[in-house]
């Protein structure tokens, strides 16, 4: 949620706009909904909410705002739509699906990235090991006997605790959210030290013969084989799920209670495992980086705005353990305040992720938004933003984090955009707007002719936008044959977009990377010939001397002669970074269709009559298992010592 600027702005005359626009928002109801913006190419500019439409879109358009963010919005309106809700509870809801889904330009945006993951601990079934062997003639037995005239235990019945992410299954149980892997790790690391908790598969576990090495470092009690009851385990797993629930004095207590009940049986040993279990504990807990203090589950929010970017750092704290914390970046930034930005992180971040009763933020929060929050949530959440004692020093480590964090993206950016600009001026380019300078990069990867793909990779905004990379299978050509590969890939590539250019509705990149020297350029000025775009565009990464990085050359296909930048040049550095990564993605997608092809050639292996060297003559002549079940019978007797029998065979076999 972002807000305007301050009400004690002056008023001044409204900006030109549409009438029909301005009576619509005279027209306006005072009820809760949702505005939409668009400006004259019915491009969505800015999605907002409001409990009274009437009054917050009128304050657009009665206010002169200037030349912050929100004036340039207001400046653009040509269009608005409204959708009236029944509580700002739905609009919250409403807003940010279409954020989400619309993505406009001048709301602050953050990443879709929900992904936490989970400790997952799951469900068992606890069975006496005294009544066993009763069950095991039970057609829904849990425990069976083995050769050694003892008995095992049927792995789905014995929970185990496990790092998770992905979908939640109701069947288990999950504590989380962690803001990270290693902070899942850690917790799962705890388990195992103080209760002794399984985490392998369970096919290891039924498999087992004899304890492995976590029993013998003390970290598995070793229920796989027996060492444990079923009874004894469940206990340690339900002790487990309280410590992880934050229930610390209780679990101290109940196993202290049980640790006294052994002594007074005289039951030493089990007494004595149950004294280290509480050493155990009590130490991990004295190692904690950041006391409980009472509290339970805790986000910590800090936000840091500086130079058009902002950073907010969620710390965590579940249970009473502060588990770290997570930086989020937002886009569409530039000029605003600290508080918009932290408002957009709630109202974004919170309606798909598990939301605490307390939040602690750097900035006071508008109450309406907390609210709404508790009612879409069905969490009744509080906020303090000036905390005290140990809230306080919670709060001031998520702000030197988010300090830490926005300085490294800072000079990671400032770096990115030297580059860029280096690559600019030694290319002689003029882009209008360095930040909007693009370049596709082009690489072509094969095996001995097989599986050959091309991928195209995009560099845009300073960054590689993986989102936007593509991999093209090549079809029709020559095995080998890079230059028709070529050919191809900048083809489909170009081909539409060259009459949208024509047509004024597209734009080519500013730049065109080919991976390869003067052939693989020529081919690549042949096809922008053929389809009537600038040459100037084009330039191929010809390798250097013995292949060494640093040495690479620039070949261009207008004619001109060759470059070579320099080992140090920050434009090689980025034209380098640029061609490696389409290297990877091709290299990466060729593989993988290469497995799928050689999984469909292991059907050749089984079918009577082809041995290794007829199938090695099947796929030379057809280019692989797919070209070989794509054969007629006719075309399979072709090849040298395929009778008309045995291709029938084949072809019967292959489909």
């Amino acid at each position: 949620m972002s807000k305007t600027s301050s009400d004690a702005a002056p008023e001044k005359a409204a900006p030109r706009h549409p009438p029909e626009l301005l009576e619509l928002v005279a027209s306006l109801p005072a009820l809760p909904g949702v505005y939409r913006y668009f400006d004259a190419q019915d491009q969505v500019l800015y999605v907002g909410k409001a409990i009274s439409l009437k009054k917050r879109v009128a304050s657009y358009f009665q206010k002169d705002h200037g030349g912050t963010r929100i004036g340039h919005m207001v400046s653009k309106i040509v269009r608005m739509e409204t959708t009236v809700v029944r509580s700002e509870a739905e609009a919250l809801l409403l807003e940010n699906n279409l954020i989400k889904t619309l993505k406009p330009k001048y709301n602050i945006l953050f990443r879709d990235d929900k992904s936490y993951p989970y400790l997952k601990m799951t469900r068992g079934v606890a069975v006496k090991i005294d009544d066993a062997a009763k069950q095991v003639a039970s057609p829904v037995a849990l425990v069976t006997p083995n050769t050694a005239n003892s008995l095992s235990v049927n792995p789905q019945h014995v929970p185990r605790v496990v790092y998770y992410r992905g979908a939640v299954d109701k069947r288990h149980d999950y504590f989380g959210p962690y803001p990270s892997v290693w902070a899942v790790r850690e917790a799962i690391q705890l388990l195992q030290k103080v209760f002794r908790l399984r985490t392998c598969e369970d096919t290891v576990f039924n498999n087992r013969t004899r304890p492995c090495l976590l029993y013998q470092i003390k970290r598995c009690s070793g229920p796989c084989v027996g060492l444990i009851s079923v009874p004894d385990y469940q206990r340690d797993v339900d002790s487990a799920m309280r410590l992880l629930r934050g229930e610390t004095q209780e679990v101290m207590g109940s196993i202290e209670a049980r640790m006294m009940a052994h002594a007074e049986r005289l039951e030493f040993e089990q007494a004595a495992e149950l004294r280290n279990q509480m050493s155990a504990l009590s130490k991990v807990l004295h190692q904690q980086a950041v006391d409980t203090v009472g509290d339970q589950d805790v986000d910590i929010l800090a936000v840091k705005v500086q130079g058009g970017k902002a950073c907010v750092n969620l710390a965590m704290v579940r249970a009473g353990r502060h588990l770290g914390d997570r930086p989020y970046f937002p886009v569409h930034v530039d000029d605003a305040e600290p508080i918009e930005v932290l408002e957009a992180f709630l109202s974004q971040h919170y309606l798909d992720v598990p939301v605490p009763p307390a939040l602690i933020t750097s900035h006071a929060v508008d109450k309406e938004l907390l609210q709404a929050l508790t009612e879409q949530t069905g969490v009744k959440i509080t906020a303090v933003h000036n905390p005290r004692e140990q809230r306080r020093v919670w709060l001031e480590m998520a702000q030197q984090n988010a300090d830490i964090q926005l300085a490294r993206l800072l000079a990671e950016e400032g770096s990115q955009q030297a580059r860029t600009r280096a690559l600019v001026d030694a290319l002689d380019l003029a882009p209008e707007d360095l930040e909007q300078f693009r370049v596709e990069c082009f690489d072509i990867s094969h095996t001995s002719g097989e599986s050959t793909q091309a991928s195209c990779v995009v560099f845009h905004h300073h960054k590689m936008q993986s989102a936007e990379y593509r991999r093209y299978n090549i079809e029709g050509i020559t095995g080998g044959d890079d230059y028709a590969a070529m050919r191809q890939v900048l083809v489909r590539r170009y081909s539409k977009l060259a009459e949208a250019v024509r047509a004024g509705e597209g734009k080519l990149p500013d730049l065109v990377l080919i991976d390869g020297g003067k052939g693989q350029v020529s081919m690549a000025r042949e096809v922008f010939e053929s389809l009537g775009l600038d040459l100037s565009r084009i330039v191929g990464v010809e390798k250097g001397e013995g292949r060494k990085v640093g040495l690479e050359e620039l070949v261009f296909a207008d004619g001109r002669e060759k470059v070579y930048l320099g080992r140090d040049s920050a434009a090689l550095m980025l034209v380098a970074q640029i061609r490696d990564e389409a290297h990877r993605f091709a290299i990466t997608g060729m593989r993988a269709a290469r497995a799928k092809v050689r999984v469909g050639g292991s059907k050749l292996e089984e079918i009577p009559g082809v041995g290794p060297k007829k199938r090695a003559k099947l796929l030379q002549r057809f280019g692989g298992a797919r070209g070989v079940g794509d054969a007629s019978v006719a075309d399979l007797c072709t090849v040298e010592g395929i009778s008309e029998e045995l291709a029938q065979t084949i072809y019967n076999a292959l489909r």
